[in-house]
């Protein structure tokens, strides 16, 4: 290849300035210089952070220190059930929700409320909270006479006092809770924390005296109600008993009416006679069915008659002598004939008597059917009476009925001011809140926090200090369009036969043939002569404009595709034809892009490979062992002996190059390997052995290696190469003496 390309793969080109190797790219940030900058100034920075650290400590030493003290307020119901009133003691109480907890805030912060803790601790003569007491700030004068701030002087002694008392006041609920955080700031932690306490003290007495009105209210309600109710109550009564009067409905014992009572009562003795005359007649006709059957009288009306038992024990005794005397004297002895006639005369006058009793019951139920008759009568006569007097009676119980719904309320109106009388004190009456933290005195002052003012002071004073330091070096250096130039000294290890060596991003004559506009601008290519000494070889990408460009071959080609970004990432180096020095141009790019990126190397000009002549590993399974599935993606890295590049061999396996660039283990190794590397260079080979489609969806960038600018070969070749799908394409002319003796020399 040409000299530069060749010296270029001895050993690289070197540069004499490593400040100048460092400096980033156009159009990056150099981060060494802004460094630079910041370290350059570096006591500024230091004296303005300790000054402006220091300012804060005296400022924050100067102001007089506030103490803050804090009361905590639980709120709840505290309702005594033993002293509610009857109806609400069967009720249960409702939680307190976070609306009636906020209400409750808003209380503390009232205006009201402050006034009376203002008048108690009499806040008024304090100069700390009345600013007229106190010298004013020349600051503050100053701002009042501009407008910008108030006149105290314009304000009453009550608005001078409750602006300072709600400056330092601070009332919030605590988050999912019930509970009231009241804070209070002066500079005597004693004032703050006694009027923290006073505060919530206040505000429960407010609440207690609340609750005492209420009652007090309630009862003035009332007893106007129960002096209208007690007229209304009297006139309903009135109203019965003059009706009552006026119709002769007089009410018994039981609550009702004369008529309706004697109705009922008479109505219970005809069933009783109507009863007993049943009864009459039953026992009569049974007894006189038992004398004709002849069976044994054994009734009880009849048992219990004396003469019955005296006939009944003269019987058994007759039946006990004629027993014994049976037993010596036979049925005709006249003493047997006579205690037969005996005891038969006996039985007689017992028959008797069970007909006498027989026909005094029929009597009592004729007598009873008699009184029956009259009893009926008298009964009919009542209900008539009774039916004439239920209208009236309707119309009493209505009068009833009203008088007793009067005299219903007046008693629970009375029940319930006998309660709200009893209730009209302070001390019956609980507020719905408790303190549950008073507050104490503090002896750690909350503001100003002198450690963290000061520490945050000369951060921000730091943060800006460099910020500015940092603009300003930017500004310098945007300012300057001088562009930075690296010399490099090309160090040969032969002299080399001299060559003419350029670059080209495009043909001419070849675009003039198309007769179409293409994605790249034709730039002239520099003249050479015998009196300029050979330089390096320049590279131009397809959108750079049309101007020759610097010296610098490969090294302008890596400078080019790294400002490119993603599209300069994969990269495919071709030769139009064999031994052009296409795998020497690889190298010698990959070298170059690896002093400011990582770079792998990959050789896929499976059938004449050349990158194991440089590989720290030349025995190494490579890309085609990969495919064929006998080496793992960690096994196939290597690195170049000499810089800081990664290999991919082409490998020993008996595959053909079209199945190892159409398999898919081969995509997948260049996307990770382009997730690894910031460029992958692919070292293609000959155009003619090379499948240009495939290439083309791996990398599609394409760097093509030329005998000349203008000859078929290379016209044929860059046709092929942008038919194939290549974003853009970069023409490298080479001169003869490049190919295998330069890899060999490069290693």
């Amino acid at each position: 290849m040409a000299k530069s390309l060749s010296g270029d793969l001895q050993g690289g080109y070197r540069p004499t300035d490593w400040r100048a190797a460092q400096r980033a790219p156009e159009g990056e940030l150099d981060l060494h210089s802004l460094g630079s900058a910041l370290w350059a100034k570096r006591l500024l920075i230091l004296a303005l952070t300790l000054g402006v650290m220091g300012l804060a400590f005296i400022v924050t030493s100067a102001i007089a220190p506030r103490y803050t003290a804090e009361t905590r307020v639980l709120i709840e119901q505290r309702d005594n059930p033993f002293l509610r009133p009857d109806a609400d003691t069967s009720t249960e109480r409702t939680a307190v929700d976070i609306e009636a907890v906020t209400s409750q805030v808003q209380l503390i912060q009232s205006r009201d409320l402050a006034l009376d803790v203002i008048r108690q601790l009499k806040l008024t003569e304090k100069p700390e909270f009345d600013p007229v007491l106190r010298s004013g700030s020349p600051l503050r004068v100053l701002m009042s006479l501009v407008g910008i701030g108030r006149d105290p002087m314009s304000m009453t002694p009550e608005e001078r006092v409750l602006r300072s008392y709600y400056e330092r006041l601070k009332a919030f609920a605590v988050d999912r809770s019930r509970v009231i955080t009241i804070e209070f700031d002066s500079e005597d932690p004693a004032l703050a924390a006694q009027i923290a306490n006073t505060i919530a003290e206040t505000y429960l007495r407010r609440q207690q005296e609340a609750k005492q009105g209420r009652n007090r209210s309630a009862g003035q309600y009332l007893a106007r109600e129960i002096e209208s109710l007690r007229s209304k109550v009297a006139e309903a009564e009135g109203k019965v008993e003059e009706f009552r009067g006026g119709t002769s409905l007089l009410v018994g014992n039981n609550g009702t009416t004369l008529a309706n009572q004697q109705l009922g009562d008479f109505n219970a003795q005809v069933a009783a006679v109507r009863g007993q005359k049943a009864d009459s007649e039953g026992k009569a006709k049974l007894i006189r069915e038992t004398l004709k059957s002849g069976k044994p009288i054994e009734f009880n009306d009849i048992v219990n008659s004396e003469l019955i038992r005296r006939l009944s024990e003269q019987r058994v005794g007759l039946h006990a002598q004629l027993a014994e005397q049976s037993s010596t004297l036979l049925d005709l002895h006249p003493r047997i004939k006579e205690l037969r006639a005996q005891i038969g005369n006996l039985e007689q006058q017992m028959r008797q008597e069970a007909e006498r009793i027989a026909r005094s019951l029929e009597n009592e139920a004729t007598m009873a059917a008699s009184r029956l008759e009259s009893m009926v009568a008298g009964l009919d006569q009542l209900k008539k009476t009774a039916s004439a007097t239920n209208s009236q009676d309707v119309q009493l119980r209505a009068l009833e009925r009203d008088a007793k719904s009067q005299r219903d309320l007046l008693e629970s109106y009375l029940g319930r001011y006998r309660e709200a009388t009893a209730r009209d004190s302070i001390e019956a009456t609980s507020a719905d809140a408790r303190v549950i933290s008073r507050a104490v005195v503090s002896s750690t002052p909350s503001w100003p926090k002198k450690t963290p003012t000061v520490l945050v002071a000369g951060l921000i004073v730091l943060v800006l200090t460099i910020g500015f330091i940092l603009t300003a070096k930017l500004l310098d250096s945007g300012s300057d369009s001088r562009p930075v130039v690296v010399t490099r000294a090309p160090t040969l290890a032969r002299a080399p036969t001299p060559a003419r060596i350029g670059i080209v991003a495009s043909f001419r004559n070849w675009m003039n043939k198309r007769q179409q506009p293409v994605d790249y601008t034709p730039v002239v290519e520099p003249s050479m002569t015998q009196r300029r000494p050979p330089q390096p070889a320049p590279a131009a990408a397809v959108s750079v404009p049309p101007v020759a460009l610097p010296s610098g071959s490969i090294e302008t080609l890596a400078q080019e595709l790294r400002a490119s970004g993603e599209e300069g990432r994969r990269i495919t180096v071709m030769g139009t034809s064999p031994g052009i020095g296409s795998a020497a141009a690889a190298i010698s790019l990959a070298r170059n892009l690896s002093r400011q990126a990582k770079v792998v190397l990959v050789d896929l000009a499976l059938g004449s490979p050349h990158l194991a002549a440089i590989a720290a590993d030349p025995a190494a399974p490579g890309i085609a062992d990969l495919v064929r599935g006998t080496a793992s993606f960690g096994q196939i890295l290597t690195r170049d002996r000499n810089f800081p590049i990664h290999l991919v061999l082409a490998g020993t396996a008996g595959l053909d190059s079209g199945a190892i660039l159409a398999s898919h283990r081969l995509t997948t190794t260049l996307e990770a390997l382009a997730r690894a590397y910031d460029h992958v260079v692919i070292a293609a080979g000959p155009l003619a052995e090379t499948s240009v489609e495939r290439l083309a969806a791996l990398a599609p960038r394409a760097v093509l290696i030329a005998p000349d600018l203008d000859h078929p070969l290379t016209v044929a070749a860059r046709e092929r190469i942008l038919n194939a799908g290549f974003v853009a394409v970069t023409v490298l002319v080479a001169g003869p003496q490049t190919g295998s003796d330069t890899i060999q020399r490069a290693a």
